[in-house]
């Protein structure tokens, strides 16, 4: 049966279907009619395949607890081996209902209160939020923005591993929300850092199968043995294929002794089973979802061109920060000189647009918004107009 889910110009209305996106923008601050950009998932179906491969998990009527077979780990394997180049065995799989969690766990498996763990600001918001929730220090080692790219500062990385000593680096990988896909040697740069000072690392890679031209997403524990015994790898097809509400995420942790310290915490939450849908989804994705998620890519391949070419002749003062990964874009405001409060009244209440805002992702966002571009052109097209007349009046007044 061939795969039915590639007109990705087609708009599927998700209004009032206690959608994230759409269906809270009020509850949230925002007004009622405000066009959703913001976050981290896409305006399009998923593949086929995963629809019939619910749709008929459905038709059996019994939804008792379910486990994953070995199927289920020949897909997963397939696709890391086949995307990613990099060769798992079964026994380093956790499966977990999320990233987050399985970042949350980590943070109080391998810290305890008061123990400090690295991030890389600006960065995903719930890496702070998770470390302070959980009582530990978080420290910042902020990226170095240089000719519109950012890298990292390692000298500074080491000095603040050293000065506060460091348990646990997260990592994020490609980088959310500036969009750096870290070469192996910038990578390997950070694990020596993270061997020469004991420094567990846990690799959010959520957003690897999506890269842009031509770029090659290295898998954090595949550059060295060292580096796979001290690393827990996060992975999941929800942004691949588009399944965050079905919750399954695949971790591998090659080292048996963190394996069996994340299980025994995984245990003690009693969570057991994950969702059956969301293993049948993601079981079906990786098996056949290849030619949709292909298709997929060049479609943001053409928004990507569609937006800059929309920044460049339309938005005087507004910078892309050029991406090399994931379908979100951090755009630099820098230049319109606003307040935060100046420019949230220029994306939500003049333009109409909920973006994330760059603060959201630490202090080093300030001036900058983050906009998903995994949606159809039209509503790309739509938000690029109503920002551009948003200006134009800003210009004129």
């Amino acid at each position: 049966m061939p795969e039915r889910n590639l007109n990705f110009d087609e708009i599927v209305n998700r209004r009032g279907t206690d959608c994230l996106k759409y269906d809270f923008a009020v509850r949230r601050g925002m007004p009622e009619d405000v066009l959703p950009l913001w976050v981290a998932d896409m305006d399009f179906k998923t593949t086929s395949y995963v629809e019939d491969a619910v749709i008929e998990r459905t038709k059996h009527g019994i939804f008792g607890y379910s486990e994953s077979g070995e199927e289920y780990f020949k897909e997963v394997a397939g696709w890391m081996q086949r995307h990613h180049n990099w060769e798992i065995r079964p026994e380093w799989l956790i499966k977990t209902p999320g990233v987050v969690f399985a970042l949350a766990m980590a943070v109080k498996v391998f810290t305890e209160k008061g123990d400090s763990v690295l991030i890389q600001q600006p960065v995903y918001y719930p890496f702070r939020n998770t470390i302070l929730a959980n009582d530990r220090e978080c420290v910042n080692s902020p990226l170095v923005l240089e000719d519109g790219r950012y890298r990292m500062d390692l000298d500074d990385m080491e000095q603040k591993i050293r000065e506060h000593d460091v348990k646990l680096f997260i990592l994020c990988s490609p980088h959310n929300p500036v969009g750096r896909v870290w070469t192996k040697d910038e990578l390997a740069a950070a694990g020596r850092l993270c061997e020469k000072y004991d420094v567990i690392v846990v690799s959010d890679e959520i957003h690897s199968d999506f890269t842009y031209g031509g770029l090659t997403h290295t898998v954090f524990p595949s550059i060295s043995p060292q580096l796979a015994e001290r690393t827990l790898l996060c992975t999941a097809p929800s942004k691949t294929f588009n399944l965050a509400g079905l919750q399954v995420s695949n971790i591998f942790v090659p080292d048996q002794k963190l394996r069996r310290a994340m299980r025994r915490a995984f245990d003690q939450t009693g969570y057991g089973n994950l969702n059956m849908m969301g293993l049948a989804a993601c079981q079906a994705a990786y098996e056949k979802g290849e030619e949709w998620l292909q298709d997929l890519k060049r479609y943001l391949t053409d928004n990507l061109m569609y937006l800059r070419q929309r920044i460049k002749e339309d938005l005087p003062g507004i910078r892309l920060i050029e991406p090399e990964g994931t379908y979100l874009v951090w755009l630099d405001l820098r230049e319109l000189d606003l307040s935060e409060e100046e420019q949230r009244k220029l994306i939500v209440d003049d333009a109409g647009l909920w973006l994330d805002t760059g603060t959201m992702f630490g202090a080093e966002g300030a001036g900058f918004e983050r906009i998903n571009i995994a949606c159809p052109r039209s509503t790309l097209k739509e938000a690029m107009d109503r920002l551009a007349r948003a200006l134009q009046k800003k210009g004129e007044a």
